[in-house]
This record gives C-alpha cells, structure tokens and sequence, in this order.
C-alpha cells in the first residue's frame, strides 16, 4: 500500500479503522453513461463507441457472476487488457463482501440484481447541458438521504459503529467529465486526469472542457487561443455539474456529504473520476465541514494510476487541497500483474485499463485485510484463466 497524500497520522488511524472493520463494509458500484464517451478517440473502454454502450452493464455481470457465470452481456473487446472488474470480482469472492449495484441511467441496464434510479445519459460535456439541474439537485439529494440513513441503520456487531463504505463507479468518458468539473470548480487539471487509454487524451478533454464550460454561459469568454481560465472560476457547483458532469457524480458526492459527515470511512474506490467527487463535496459543505470530509472519505486507486507517466494524481489532488484548504487522503493498492501468465493482465503494466469498477479501492481492502497483493495478483491470474475458458 502507498500513501499519495494526506496526514500521516490520520491516514494511520484511518487505515487501523478499515484494518479492524473491513468485513462489514459496504460495497457501492454506481454505473452511468454520458454521451462523452462517443466521442472518437476519448475512451478505451470498449473499442468503438458501440460497444462502449454496453460496458457498464458487463462489467456489473462480471463483477457479480464472476469470470465463469452465465452473462448475458459479453465484455466489449478492449485494445488490450481486460476489465478491472476481473480484480473487483476476485476481491469481493475472496473477502465474502457483497456489492450492491445501483444504474443511475445506462444506456444498457445490467442482468443482475441491481437498483435501478431512473433517468438516461448525460449529453456529452461539450454541450454544456449534460444534466437538468433538477436531475442533479434529486441525484445529490438521494445520496445525502441514503448515506445518512445508512450511517442509522447499519452497526457493525462488534464495534457498534457504522461500518466503511467503499464507493465504486463504472462510467465510460468519467475521466473527461471528471476533468470539466474540477476545471470548473477552479481546479488546474488540465494534463493531470489518467483515463483507459495508454496516452491520457489530454488535448481532446481539454478542448470538451473548454467548449462545455463556454457552451455553458456562465459568464465566461472563451476562444481558441485563450483557454478558460480555471484557478479564476468561481461558480456554483451544481451550475457546473449540471453543465459538464455525469449522474454518478451527483449521486457519489452526496453519499459522500451523507457518510463523511457522520465520521465513518468513505472508500472513494477510483482516480480521477473520484478526485472531482471530492471537490463536489468540499465545495458543497460548509468550510467548517471540509476537514472532516477530508478526515473521512478517502480516494484510492491502483498503482498502475498512481505512478502512470502520463498523468499525476497526486499533484491533482495537492492543488485540489490548496483550493479548499484540506490535506486530501490517497491511497494506492500494491498489486502489480508484472509475474502473472495472463498476457492481459500484463497489458496493465504497459499502461493500459490501468482502473475502474473499484479496482484499486478493493484491492487497498484487500491489502488491509492482511493477505498479499502477490496473492492478488495468483488469483487474478486463476480467474484470467477461467474467463478465458469460458469464452
């Protein structure tokens, strides 16, 4: 496990309190779509546009059915890899933790059990009216319901705490609405969001950025050769992610305000997709509020994010923290696919997945469960082998 950021100290207590509670934790996969994801060249998430319609639903069948299950949605062909739901799956079979999907609006709904919230799509960010603002204002407000009356209900048996929750998503073209968002709350993340390509898209999510914030009219002046400015934006946060976001970031960001608020552990399982959830939510809460947020939710990702040359995380998540005035937490998993037989999963190594499906957030669980990320990475490569078998 490697420590991105944060306080030393709390990140200490914070990872005793996931050490000693991780049985009981909630696992939370959130799929959406955004129309983000059609744009050619933005996401390697399944080839062609086409196929990307049914990631969501596929990687929510392997997650719950596993590599050797009956689904009825085939994974989409990747340009190399394979879908880190594979590692989500081995986790959650491995550790008997038990996700509960819920689709916030896919273009495809998976065939497994699963909450189905209502809604479609969100346009593509370069619209600048990816969401109605009242889709966004019932999403957020859902998510503050749902986390606090989770914090009621559930206790864990031994300690009489409410146990962690760990927050994953599934959302093609997320790391392109995920960099709108943190450049129109004032955060400069231009060339630091990853994605599922090997090279991060940096000039192409530039450019949607740039002509969905302006498309927006939110009273900004934009042109080709004067991109929008972001450490100068102050606006609204929910005028932003109506504007340029997707449902899953409404939904994770309150149950983020929902849960971290109450002071129990929030696993933000994810990068950069993430990293926009946490800054939807310090600059939502009250500023008496953001170091508690800070305290309590938590990003980890994969090592194959953390130390990719392409982007930087940590730096992202540093000007995140000058913005609001917290020591964000992050983590990243240790799990490495570079001595695995599977060719795809040693795609990862050469850059390629890299995230997603809570990849990294369940394998951090794993970590902390006290087995090996070697160990990890044998099963990983077992369960290659019957996906493979199946096929």
């Amino acid at each position: 496990m490697i420590s991105l950021c944060g306080d030393p100290d709390q990140a200490r207590r914070w990872c005793e309190r996931l050490a000693r509670d991780w049985p009981a934790s909630q696992i939370l996969l959130l799929l959406a779509g955004t129309d983000t994801a059609a744009v050619p060249g933005i996401s390697a998430a399944g080839a062609t546009p086409e196929v990307r319609l049914h990631t969501a639903a596929a990687d929510a069948e392997l997650l719950l059915l596993g590599p050797s299950g009956q689904r009825p949605h085939a994974l989409p062909p990747l340009p190399a890899g394979v879908s880190p739901a594979l590692i989500s799956h081995v986790v959650c079979r491995e550790l008997s933790l038990v996700p509960l999907v819920a689709d916030l609006g896919c273009a495809v709904a998976p065939a497994v059990s699963h909450l189905r919230l209502g809604g479609t799509p969100a346009r593509c960010l370069s619209s600048g009216a990816a969401m109605p603002r009242q889709r966004v204002e019932r999403l957020l407000r859902l998510g503050q319901r749902w986390g606090a009356r989770w914090c009621a209900a559930r206790h864990d048996t031994a300690t009489g705490e409410p146990p962690p929750v760990l927050i994953a998503e599934c959302v093609p073209g997320g790391t392109s609405t995920a960099q709108a968002v943190l450049t129109g709350l004032g955060v400069e993340a231009a060339g630091l969001v990853s994605g599922s390509l090997r090279q991060p898209a940096h000039a192409l999510k530039s450019e949607l950025t740039a002509r969905g914030l302006a498309a927006a009219g939110l009273g900004l002046e934009f042109s080709e050769a004067q991109p929008i400015p972001g450490a100068l934006l102050a606006l609204d946060p929910l005028a932003v992610l109506s504007a340029v976001g997707d449902p899953m970031q409404a939904l994770a960001t309150g149950l983020l305000l929902g849960i971290a608020s109450r002071r129990v552990p929030v696993l933000l399982a994810g990068g950069s997709q993430m990293a926009a959830v946490l800054a939807l939510a310090l600059a939502l809460a009250p500023a008496s509020q953001r170091s508690c947020l800070a305290n309590h939710g938590a990003i980890a990702t994969t090592a194959w994010v953390a130390h990719e040359p392409g982007s930087n995380l940590s730096l992202l998540l540093e000007r995140l923290g000058e913005r609001w005035g917290v020591r964000p937490m992050a983590f990243a998993s240790s799990l490495r696919f570079g001595a695995c037989r599977s060719v795809a999963l040693r795609d990862y190594e050469r850059g390629y997945v890299k995230e997603g499906v809570g990849a990294g957030g369940l394998a951090l669980l794993w970590e902390l469960s006290g087995r090996s990320p070697g160990a990890l990475a044998a099963a990983c490569d077992l369960a290659m082998q019957e996906l493979q078998d199946s096929i």
